[in-house]
């Protein structure tokens, strides 16, 4: 939005004689998609209802053949002798028949438009003609331009002489956007031509005054230029297309007026009732100059450096032990546990062993533990043989006997 305090007003002579206040209406919010909306609403208004024919299509006593004679069912010209004589008739696919769906004036062809939001969409307009990169970005050739908004003095409104309103736009720099405008005059493609509308031509400078003294009749005649009331500003004038950025010059006293049609942000309108210029939502709009300023960063987290963060590896808790001890604590104190007794285990089946080979090796007397082992084994033997004594001597004996009787 713009933010100059003050506007230099040029005479027409083309030189800086005094300064004004920017009125307030040139620091509202730009809203490029009302605009848009409201442009396109508006311009539905001006539109004038159309449609065909009521009867068109329907002029004949057509009727269905019916079934059995090998032919579509769709109505048909009765009577003979002619071409016409048995054609197909009323169906949109039939040649001379109606169309589908006939257009009618009692279609929907205005809108209805909020009046805050065509005010809001007026003042946007205006606030985006103050900027040198929106108007230029529409394509008005103001290079030569001293300063934008442009700003006259009050002699201009007397301007009576069309030569008089050139020789004015070229000491100020504005000639070349008339020139720009009358080199595009071409014809309309389309039929377009024979409807009243044969020339398009691009847009030139928008004149706004407050009191006319002769200055409409001097600037209407130049080709792309238009001239409004202060009064009477249009959107359809300002945003041309829904596009903003109009290349506006402005009487002294239509520029001083603007706080009086459109009030300020802090005192209503003197010609609209009630009405207050629209607040932007963000005082400051440079998001890039908030980020950066030291109230939001000594408020904000430093920067996290660690790379890219990979989904968690899902592991077994029966193979992993970290898992395990994730879902039962204990798990850790049962391995400990656990492996603590098959070392002890170990140690003494490893002492049993050595104790039992030292004995069979060496020949010498077996312990206890061994004898017992061994007892074992051989009641297990008399439980499974024919013998039923209680002896081991007796027992070797039996065996003895029951050699020497086989052999024998």
């Amino acid at each position: 939005m713009a933010a100059r305090p003050l506007v230099n007003v040029i005479s027409i002579d083309g030189e800086a004689t005094e300064q004004t206040a920017l009125p307030a209406v040139f620091t509202a919010p730009i809203r490029p998609d009302i605009v848009r909306t409201i442009h396109t609403n508006m311009a539905k208004n001006s539109r004038q209802a159309y449609a065909v024919f009521m009867k068109a299509g329907h002029q004949t006593a057509a009727e269905s053949w019916g079934t059995g004679r090998a032919v579509s069912r769709i109505p048909r010209v009765p009577g003979g002798g002619t071409h016409r004589a048995g054609q197909g008739a009323f169906g949109n696919m039939c040649r001379g028949g109606r169309m589908f769906a006939p257009t009618k004036v009692w279609r929907r062809w205005h809108r209805k438009i909020n009046i805050n939001q065509k005010r809001y969409a007026v003042c946007s307009a205006l606030a985006a003609s103050a900027l040198p990169a929106l108007v230029m970005a529409r394509g008005h050739r103001i290079e030569q331009v001293a300063e934008v908004p442009l700003v006259l003095s009050d002699a201009v409104e007397g301007v009576k002489k069309t030569s008089k309103a050139l020789e004015i736009l070229k000491k100020v720099g504005a000639l070349a956007d008339v020139e720009k405008s009358a080199d595009s005059k071409s014809l309309r493609a389309g039929k377009g031509k024979m409807r009243n509308r044969r020339y398009v031509m691009r847009k030139g400078p928008l004149v706004v005054f407050a009191n006319d003294e002769g200055i409409s009749k001097a600037f209407r005649n130049l080709p792309g230029v238009e001239v409004t009331s202060v009064d009477r500003l249009n959107l359809m004038q300002l945003a041309p297309g829904g596009h903003m950025g109009r290349f506006v010059i402005w009487s002294k006293a239509a520029f001083e007026k603007l706080d009086k049609v459109y009030g300020t942000h802090t005192t209503e309108s003197e010609l609209k009732k009630g009405y207050k210029l629209p607040r932007s939502v963000l005082s400051n709009g440079d998001l890039t100059r908030l980020i950066n300023s030291d109230e939001i960063q000594s408020a904000v987290k430093p920067a996290k450096t660690a790379g890219p963060k990979h989904a968690p590896l899902k592991k077994n808790p029966l193979r992993n032990l970290g898992a395990m001890i994730k879902l039962n604590p204990y798990a850790k104190v049962a391995r400990r546990v656990e492996i603590t007794r098959s070392a002890k285990k170990a140690v003494v089946r490893a002492d049993k062993l050595e104790k039992i080979a030292k004995g069979v090796s060496t020949g010498g007397k077996k312990d206890k533990a061994i004898k017992a082992i061994g007892k074992g084994f051989y009641k297990q033997m008399l439980v499974d043989s024919e013998y039923a004594g209680e002896d081991y001597d007796q027992f070797t004996r039996w065996l003895e006997v029951r050699k020497q009787t086989k052999t024998a």
